[in-house]
């Protein structure tokens, strides 16, 4: 069955169904776009952890109109709670992404979005009318608030030029439209209002905070980028303030991030407002994390005491 379908089929089972933007997913946890290459995983645990697969729906890395080699190394650094990354978006380009990644993406037990950012509408528009028409893509993340890539930032702090962008992409396809918001903002309810104003189906945040590292030798910039984005249990905090305030300005659908590692982390941001929450960086120490996450939460959600605080 086609993971476009958007009917859940699959095996993350851990409740509750939620409906995402018109998506039926078995339960509310998915992945955080780059934080889990299901095909390279594929190829090194086998097919068990795709008959098990962790999340109930799978969010691609992000792809760009050409590709990219991404930014120098160092990339990583790793703070006492939480990763910096300065990856920089390394993918195949559009081109390469429908010939060679989505024929084994197709193959996935659940619902398939694409993440896609651009440097202008029009590329936006490109990218949008070469994978919205593939059956195998059941929605379309629009990632406007990368801190690691210049060119996403105009778009994803300002909520003219986000709701200018949706309204030149709506018409493209009724496929739903998910919107990323950058925290790196005074607030990112405007900017989540101009989304919706422009015809998003729903929102995700948040995405990583700006960050840097010291190199201890020298003194110097760890990082090849010179800086790269924070995540993981640093951010929790910011991410349940900042979905609560979307929540108040907006009735769409929201994907909550930002230090899920746990069944409590996930329904802290639920409480907050979200309907789905993504893992992003709790997947690199453990790839099977987002099964563990839905089944802590659905004790949770169900009033076992199972992961519940002593």
């Amino acid at each position: 069955m086609s993971a476009a379908t958007g009917n859940g089929s699959g095996p993350a089972t851990s409740g509750p169904e939620v409906d995402l933007c018109g998506l039926r997913l078995r339960n509310p946890v998915i992945n955080g776009s780059g934080t889990f290459d299901a095909i390279a995983a594929r190829h090194a645990f086998g097919e068990e952890l795709w008959s098990a697969f962790p999340f109930s729906a799978f969010v691609s890395k992000t792809i760009t109109p050409e590709p990219r080699a991404g930014n120098p190394p160092p990339r990583l650094w790793e703070t006492p709670a939480g990763m910096i990354n300065s990856i920089g978006l390394p993918n195949k380009g559009l081109d390469g992404f429908l010939a060679e990644d989505l024929p084994q993406l197709a193959e996935l037990p659940v619902p398939l979005i694409v993440s896609v950012m651009a440097t202008s509408r029009d590329q936006f528009a490109r990218l949008v009318e070469g994978v919205a028409p593939r059956k195998e893509v059941a929605a379309l993340e629009l990632n406007v608030s990368c801190p690691n890539v210049e060119s996403g930032l105009v778009v994803g702090e300002s909520s003219e030029e986000t709701r200018a962008l949706l309204e030149h992409l709506r018409p493209i396809t009724d496929k739903p439209l998910i919107v990323k918001l950058t925290p790196n903002v005074p607030s990112p309810a405007p900017i989540a209002a101009g989304a919706a104003e422009g015809g998003a189906d729903a929102v995700s945040l948040i995405n990583t905070v700006r960050a840097a590292a010291i190199d201890p030798a020298t003194g110097g910039a760890w990082l090849g980028a010179e800086r790269g984005g924070l995540s993981g249990p640093a951010v929790r905090a910011i991410a349940i303030n900042q979905v609560r305030e979307v929540a108040a300005a907006v009735s769409v659908p929201i994907v909550g991030m930002g230090g899920v590692a746990s069944g409590r982390a996930a329904a802290d941001l639920i409480a907050a407002g979200a309907t789905a929450v993504a893992v992003g960086t709790e997947s690199f120490r453990d790839p099977a994390a987002g099964s563990r996450i839905a089944a802590e939460l659905a004790d949770l959600l169900t009033g076992d005491p199972v992961g519940k605080p002593a």
